[in-house]
């Protein structure tokens, strides 16, 4: 399909492409337009339908959008934003830059530029950043086929009719009824009769990663949005909690990779940006690497009696930072799904303690026959006469590296998130750096101890 496409806007056969792509989804349209050159990309965009074109719009990146608006005329832009529902409009203007912002706002009406100033003000983590205020609302002294008519009045223009809100002429929120409710009762029901008065909400300030996680938790299509007096402001919908799903899972990836967190896709973002975007901790890294060679440095000239053991050195390192890591990732994941909080951080220490145990044992038993049969037997790393404490030396530090790396794994995110960090950052990069450190101090010691490094 894609190939037809790109061939017929080859071709210039505007007639056969605008019937094809007249069928197509507008997310299916926005990803074929990518290939499309910036010069094509307006005329094929103007053969679309005008719905059509609207809900394309709104599924193209930023710099597709920019390049569509400072093509556009005013009446065309004006067009185009007319049909987007109001939480697209803000997502949009919040997007560009502010030239381009203020003559998106120009073609907006006064009532309009109203409220698209009013949903800007709010935080941008809040739930008021990504609500629209387009939605069904009822009074519960209506009847089911007023509600009806109430739907098909203004229905055309909200996001969702599925979900109505019944608000008091206050606008405070009263309750909500389904389209499957007015639909199983008679037309003379009343609506204060059959609407749900337990109702779940947000408020415009909590957290949009909250309110999205509602979605998951309740199983919900919308979700009401109230201001402090109660009153009901907006909504949020399903598609807008899975995009600030999938740009938190984003973020979260690129900081427990120790990448700052970008919003542009992976070929839209310039190599300088992206550089930019992974040098401040790779130098922070690699600045608090020092410790671990300073560490190293201290005890050279006695591994020098023992060459033996500064082998192992990359060996116990790796499997701190992998233990660590591995402990980190799912105390992270935990705490943003909510099942862990800080008051079960006893609960989780004395969890990672057990598992930590289990694969330390099973470790240092492993490397022990490892070190035995192939670095002795085979390979002849440990000379005779002193190869049993040399390989004790070794085992001990990988057993009490794997708890110690388990422990700093499971509390830094935790602690983080305390005093207010975000855990995320405690992830594989930060924690290795600390787990190395410390398991060269445990393995020197052990050492110092065993065979008197």
């Amino acid at each position: 399909m894609e190939e037809k496409i790109l061939e017929l806007i080859e071709a210039r056969k505007f007639g056969g492409l605008k019937e094809l792509l007249s069928e197509m989804n507008p997310a299916d349209i926005a990803e074929i337009l990518e290939e499309v050159s910036e010069k094509d990309l307006p005329v094929i965009f103007r053969i679309l339908p005008k719905e059509l074109a609207a809900d394309t719009f709104v599924e193209m990146d930023s710099e597709m959008q920019q390049l569509l608006i400072e093509a556009f005329s005013d009446t065309e832009l004006k067009e185009v934003m007319d049909e987007l529902f109001m939480d697209d409009t803000v997502d949009i203007i919040d997007e560009m830059p502010a030239t381009v912002a203020k003559r998106i706002l120009k073609q907006a009406g006064a009532a309009k530029r109203k409220m698209i100033n009013q949903l800007l003000a709010y935080p941008d983590d809040s739930a008021g950043s990504i609500m629209t205020t387009e939605y069904v609302d009822l009074k519960k002294g209506m009847t089911v086929d007023e509600a009806f008519d109430r739907i098909r009045e203004i229905g055309v223009d909200t996001e969702t009719i599925y979900t109505c809100y019944v608000t008091d002429r206050s606008r405070r929120l009263l309750g909500i009824v389904t389209v499957k409710d007015l639909l199983l009762n008679k037309k003379s029901c009343i609506i204060n009769d059959i609407m749900e008065e337990n109702i779940i909400f947000a408020n415009t300030l909590d957290d949009k990663e909250e309110v999205a996680g509602m979605f998951e938790k309740y199983d919900i299509l919308a979700l009401p949005v109230v201001d402090k007096e109660s009153r009901l402001v907006g909504i949020v919908t399903v598609d807008d909690a899975i995009d600030v799903i999938q740009d938190e899972a984003t973020e979260d990836i690129e900081k427990m990779a120790a990448i700052l967190p970008s919003d542009k896709s992976y070929f839209r973002t310039g190599v300088f940006s992206t550089f930019k975007a992974r040098i401040p901790w790779l130098m922070l890294l690699m600045i608090s690497a020092t410790f671990t060679g300073a560490i190293i440095s201290s005890f050279e000239n006695r591994l020098t009696a023992f060459p033996a053991l500064i082998a192992f050195i990359p060996m116990l390192m790796d499997t701190g930072g992998n233990s660590g890591s591995q402990a980190s990732v799912t105390i992270i994941r935990g705490m943003s799904l909510g099942d862990i909080e800080f008051r079960d951080i006893l609960r989780v220490i004395w969890k990672e303690i057990r598992v930590a145990f289990f694969c330390s044992a099973a470790l240092a038993a492993v490397n022990f026959i490892k070190l035995w049969l192939v670095d002795y037997l085979v390979l002849h790393t440990f000379d005779a006469g002193r190869q049993i404490p040399e390989i004790l030396v070794v085992c001990a530090t990988l057993f009490l590296t794997v708890i110690v790396a388990k422990l700093v794994g499971c509390t830094l995110p935790m602690l983080a998130k305390k005093v207010g960090f975000d855990p995320a950052v405690m992830a594989s990069p930060f924690i290795t750096t600390i787990v190395d450190a410390v398991s060269l101090v445990i393995y020197f010691n052990i050492a110092s101890f065993i065979i008197g490094v």
